[in-house]
C-alpha cells in the first residue's frame, strides 16, 4: 500500500509540475509578446533615448526572446525569480509580504465556507423539499450566480455608503497604531467583514449543493432504512455511515476550492484594497512587471498543487480503493 501511495505522489507531483511549467511558459511568451514596454515607466520623454537603451539592456529587454526565455528556465531551475521591476528587490522578497495575509485570508473563508455548508446541507437533508430545503436551493443558486465583483460593490454600497456600519476597504483604520491590542483585533475582523462574505458566499453555496445532493444519494440507500429498523438514531446514521459514504466527491470539491483560494482571491482582494497575492497579481500585471509576475504565478500554482495532492491524500484516507483508479 505504502509503495501504491509513493507512485500516486509521484505521478500527481510530475503531471502537476508539467502543467506548471506549460502555463508559466505560456505567460511568459503572452507578456513578452504584448504591447507595451515595461522599461518606458523609469524613463522621462525629455531623456536621450540611450538611457532608455541602457535601462532596457539592465531589464535583459533587448536580447531575442528566445534569449530571454533560456535565461527565464536558468533563473527559474534556480529558483531565482529576478529582481521585481517596480519594487527593485527580489521576487522573493515582495512576494513573502503579500502571501500571508492572503494564506490567512483564504483559510478563514475556507472554514467557514464548510463550516455553513454543511450545516445548511444537514438540515436540509432531514427535511428534504420541506420550506428550509427550497428556500436554502433557491437561495444558494443565486448566491453561485452572482459575480463576485457585482456582490462586493453591492455590499460596499449598502453596508458602508448608506448603512456606513463596516469600512469599505484596507486592513485597518487610519489610527489604527494608537489602539490597544484588543482593540487592533476588533478593528482587523470589522475590516474583514465584506471581504470573507464576498469570497465566501458562492463557496457556501457549492458545498452545501454537493453535500446536499450526495447526503441525499445516501439517505436513498436501503442500508440507510436497515438502519433505522435496528434502531439507530438519526445522529448516528448521519455521523457513521451517511456522512463517510457522502464526503469523498466534496473533498476533492475543497481541494479546488482551496487552491482556488490560496493562489489569490485577485478580484475580492482588488475590491477591498486588500494586502494579498491577487492585488498584487493584478498590479504585476498592470505595470507589466515580468518578473513579478512569473513569481506569483509560480507560487499561486504550487498552492494549486499542494491542495489538491492533500484533497487526494484525504479521499485514500477514507477510501483505500480508490488509489487504483488514481494510477490508472
Amino acid at each position: 500500500m505504502k509503495k501504491e501511495i509513493l507512485q500516486l505522489l509521484f505521478k500527481r507531483i510530475l503531471t502537476s509540475l508539467i502543467v506548471l511549467f506549460l502555463l508559466i511558459s505560456f505567460i511568459f511568451f503572452l507578456l513578452r509578446i504584448s504591447p507595451g514596454d515595461p522599461s518606458l515607466k523609469f524613463v522621462s520623454p525629455d531623456l536621450s533615448p540611450k538611457l532608455a537603451s541602457k535601462i532596457r539592456d539592465s531589464f535583459n529587454l533587448n536580447s531575442s526572446l528566445i534569449s530571454q526565455y533560456k535565461q527565464f528556465i536558468i533563473n527559474l531551475i534556480q529558483g531565482n525569480f529576478g529582481v521585481s521591476y517596480t519594487y527593485r528587490i527580489p521576487v522573493i522578497s515582495v512576494i513573502k509580504d503579500f502571501l500571508p495575509f492572503t494564506l490567512i485570508f483564504s483559510s478563514i473563508s475556507f472554514l467557514i465556507q464548510i463550516f455553513v455548508g454543511f450545516l445548511l446541507a444537514l438540515i436540509s437533508v432531514r427535511r428534504i423539499n420541506g420550506v428550509f430545503d427550497k428556500t436554502v436551493l433557491r437561495l444558494s443558486l443565486i448566491a453561485y450566480a452572482i459575480p463576485s465583483f457585482v456582490l462586493g460593490v453591492s455590499l460596499i454600497l449598502v453596508f458602508s455608503s448608506m448603512l456606513n456600519v463596516v469600512p469599505s476597504s484596507g486592513l485597518s483604520s487610519f489610527d489604527a497604531g494608537s489602539f490597544s491590542f484588543f482593540a487592533k483585533i476588533s478593528d482587523y475582523i470589522i475590516h474583514l467583514i465584506l471581504p470573507v462574505v464576498t469570497l465566501s458566499l458562492s463557496g457556501v453555496a457549492v458545498y452545501y449543493k454537493y453535500l446536499r445532493q450526495n447526503l441525499e444519494e445516501v439517505y436513498d440507500n436501503s442500508f440507510v432504512l436497515s438502519l433505522r429498523a435496528n434502531g439507530f438514531t438519526e445522529k448516528e446514521i448521519i455521523r457513521k455511515h451517511v456522512l463517510p459514504n457522502a464526503i469523498n466527491p466534496l473533498i476533492s470539491v475543497a481541494g479546488v476550492e482551496l487552491g482556488i483560494l490560496f493562489s489569490g482571491a485577485l478580484v475580492t482582494e482588488v475590491i477591498f484594497g486588500l494586502p494579498g497575492m491577487g492585488r498584487l497579481t493584478v498590479n504585476a500585471i498592470l505595470s507589466r512587471d515580468y518578473p513579478l509576475v512569473v513569481g506569483c504565478t509560480v507560487i499561486s500554482g504550487v498552492l494549486v498543487i499542494l491542495s489538491n495532492l492533500a484533497a487526494d491524500l484525504i479521499k485514500i484516507r477514507f477510501n483505500k480503493r480508490l488509489i487504483k483508479g488514481m494510477l490508472n
